[in-house]
């Protein structure tokens, strides 16, 4: 009995994550074309600790900003790609589980995030010194969050949509990064490998932005035939 109880739970398990992910799929590679330009560059010697957990990676411990991450092959990280036409109009339901944004090392980690309204963000603090969090949208109330080396964590979520807003440490001022909040789950960000995927779309023509924090906003069209991934790569240029 117990164990066709536990059959019964695994296959609707398995059903449930299937409807997730049904439907068709947009997925590339974003690369960066040009020359790569010289990064500013900051110097982390206030906060020894922080110092510390940069000296296995020399990049990270000078300090160079974050603006342009690239990969093997110039793939791009950092890139925001949502859905933005196409979707029909129809209420998501909000995940529970908390997007996490570290402060580790005096960076926040992811640089670049996004979430739904409503989905709870958790902010950890992984340095036990102080930080603070101060948000600058422009629909959502800015709040500046004090977190003292002993807090750490804390969770704050958004009431409304809005595209990449920065956040950024007053302690710190090297330290920023940016947020976007949603009313959807169409988007992604591409790490290091710049790879990038949008999964559950139904079958239709979609716009899809793609935004970078120095290099601008791109558009692009793409159709979705049944439950096919359609590969769109794209090239950012300086």
């Amino acid at each position: 009995m117990i164990l066709n109880k536990l059959t019964t739970s695994l296959i609707s398990f398995v059903v449930f994550c299937s409807q997730l992910t049904a439907g068709g799929s947009i997925t590339g590679t974003i690369t960066y074309e040009g020359k790569i330009p010289k990064l500013k560059k900051f110097d982390m010697i206030i906060e020894p600790v922080c110092v510390q957990k940069h000296e296995i990676d020399p990049v990270r411990f000078t300090g160079r900003s974050e603006a342009l991450v690239l990969g093997e092959g110039n793939t791009l990280g950092n890139i925001f790609v949502q859905v933005i036409a196409g979707l029909p109009e129809k209420e998501y339901s909000t995940p529970e589980t908390p997007v996490v944004l570290d402060q580790n090392g005096c960076t926040y980690s992811p640089h670049v995030l996004a979430l739904m309204v409503g989905q709870p963000l958790k902010f950890l603090n992984s340095d036990g010194v102080l930080h603070n969090l101060h948000t600058l949208p422009e629909e959502n109330d800015e709040f500046n969050v004090t977190m003292p080396k002993f807090l750490k964590e804390t969770i704050r979520t958004f009431e409304y949509a809005e595209g990449m807003f920065p956040i950024k440490c007053d302690v710190h001022p090297w330290m920023g990064g940016f947020v976007a909040v949603l009313d959807h789950p169409f988007f992604a960000v591409t790490q290091k490998d710049g790879v990038y995927k949008i999964e559950g779309l139904d079958p239709g023509d979609y716009e899809i932005e793609l935004w970078h924090e120095k290099l601008g906003i791109r558009n692009a069209s793409v159709s979705v035939k049944g439950d096919e991934t359609q590969t769109f790569d794209f090239v950012f240029k300086r």
